[in-house]
């Protein structure tokens, strides 16, 4: 049986090209960074998490929530096989027991928050709004798209960013926690524009203000589907 079943849905990818070195404290023991093009990237992400059961069951008032994290991309080399992966370097949640889940069994680096996420439609087109409250103060980002849906072009950008089926989070220099996301390929809707308010060394850490300053690489959003998150295994 799954750990987590759940749906992924309107996921928001805001993409930045950064240097491999502002991430190398991060990475898990057993992984190194997975690059597309030669170019390192840092995603900051918004999605709904909906009809969500912990090894099969609802659990009540936790079936229905916003997450945004900053991840990034790496891979593992195992049995001739490449595991293509994402490692989280905050998630956000609007509920505790959430938090204390994912950081007790998965050693994630989950944070409780007020949050929202409001999704808007007109004739010609979607929106798509998260929000979260940090310090008194709100962060957002909003991606307005097209509402045509698309196939994910093979070898495409948009195909290396939601194409990680691995989640990897760094206990110490030694060990890691791997497991493993199903879903199938998503589709996305074409962005037509996107605005973004964010303190992102508020958010992040000082080490992450200079995104405030940084123009993304590109802007993604997939419709998301149905999820499943494995059983967690330790590398050492």
């Amino acid at each position: 049986m799954s750990f987590l079943k759940a749906e992924w849905n309107d996921l928001a990818f805001i993409n930045y090209e950064v240097q491999p070195d502002v991430l190398q404290e991060y990475l898990p023991y057993g992984t190194e960074l997975d690059l597309w093009n030669g170019t390192c990237y840092l995603s900051l992400v918004g999605f709904m998490f909906e009809n969500v059961r912990l090894l099969g069951m609802k659990i009540p008032f936790h079936t229905h929530f916003e997450e945004v994290n900053l991840r990034f991309y790496v891979k593992r080399f195992e049995n001739d096989v490449w595991k293509r992966g994402v490692v989280f370097i905050k998630e956000i949640v609007p509920k505790p027991a959430l938090s204390f889940v994912a950081n007790t069994f998965y050693k994630e680096h989950y944070v409780t928050l007020p949050m929202q996420f409001v999704k808007e439609m007109t004739e010609t087109s979607y929106s798509y709004s998260y929000r979260w409250k940090k310090n008194g103060k709100w962060n957002s980002f909003t991606v307005k798209t097209e509402k045509t849906l698309l196939p994910i072009q093979s070898m495409s950008e948009t195909e290396f960013i939601t194409e990680h089926y691995f989640g990897y989070s760094k206990i110490n220099d030694q060990r890691t926690v791997e497991y493993e996301v199903k879903h199938p390929q998503w589709q996305h809707y074409q962005v037509k524009d996107f605005k973004m308010e964010v303190n992102f060394s508020d958010t992040y850490g000082a080490a992450f203000e200079f995104l405030k300053h940084q123009e993304p690489t590109s802007v993604i959003l997939a419709k998301g589907s149905e999820v499943n998150v494995e059983s967690k295994k330790i590398i050492s």
